[in-house]
């Protein structure tokens, strides 16, 4: 039986002419490299990320000297430059300030509510249909956004695999607030990462997120995103028709949609108001 795939080809920015730019991300305060860093051009999908020792190489052509350079991990402030601006410095190294995280109050009343167990998103294992990632680049995003109306708690993130040709996978698990049409705010404080080798892949992957504590109201974007070169190969995934995959195609770039949508699913808290 053949199967309908789909794959998602999402190659490199390849320019044939500019200037290549390397550095080092550090931390501010402490000057250790920090490592996973989102490095790209504003809305121009021109982007990279630095590897585990905070190294990058980015080649901007000059049709993008007025624009905006922006490095950007989670915990830290991001750093907004021009890149015309940048370009001229003698070092092309960042040093990017962490944030402070600031404690809320803790307020304990009753409340007319009871909590349900509930799965969102996509969960189907069709094995027809495939969605595929082949041959990513390293800030390349792509995720499902899931509906939501209630005040709920996540714990798991699951994906629903149907084939992995890759000897290891990482990515970096992104937690997204929908603002508006293809406008989401990360609302994580600390990165998440999910690591398997291809013998681990067993239909489903599943990202325990219960020592996180994570509160959500409304719609939110569940994506992974490539920040290791992964080598030649694919992850295939189960999909539908009835769902859209959202797409981000380099660091710092726009998102887009794809009219197939990624099987992936969460596990939530709900809080449900008692009548």
């Amino acid at each position: 039986m053949k199967f309908f795939i789909i794959l998602f080809l999402i190659g490199s920015n390849v320019l044939l002419y500019g200037q290549q730019i390397s550095g080092t991300v550090f931390d501010k305060n402490s000057e250790t490299p920090i490592e996973f860093v989102n490095i790209g051009i504003v809305g121009k999908n021109i982007g990279t990320v630095s590897d585990q020792n905070g190294n990058y190489t980015l080649q901007i052509s000059p049709e993008y000297h007025n624009d905006t350079l922006l490095f950007s991990y989670i915990g830290y402030h991001s750093y907004y430059v021009g890149v015309s601006d940048f370009i001229n410095l003698n070092s092309r190294n960042a040093y990017l300030e962490p944030k402070k995280i600031e404690l809320a109050e803790v307020i304990v009343r009753p409340r007319p509510y009871r909590v349900e167990e509930r799965t969102l998103g996509v969960t189907t294992r069709n094995i027809r249909l495939e969605g595929c990632l082949r041959d990513s680049i390293n800030g390349m995003e792509l995720g499902l956004l899931i509906k939501n109306d209630n005040r709920i708690f996540l714990k798991e993130i699951n994906l629903n695999v149907s084939e992995c040709t890759y000897d290891s996978v990482f990515y970096r698990i992104n937690i997204y607030k929908a603002r508006s049409d293809l406008q989401f705010e990360n609302i994580l404080t600390n990165p998440v990462y999910v690591n398997f080798s291809r013998k681990e892949v067993n239909d489903k992957i599943i990202i325990d997120l219960r020592q996180i504590y994570i509160e959500l109201i409304g719609d939110f974007l569940v994506t992974f995103e490539a920040v290791k070169y992964l080598g030649n190969g694919f992850l295939c995934f189960s999909a539908c028709l009835d769902h859209e995959t959202y797409v981000r195609r380099a660091s710092q770039g726009t998102w887009e949609t794809a009219p197939l949508g990624m099987s992936i699913s969460v596990l939530v808290d709900v809080e449900i108001k008692e009548n």
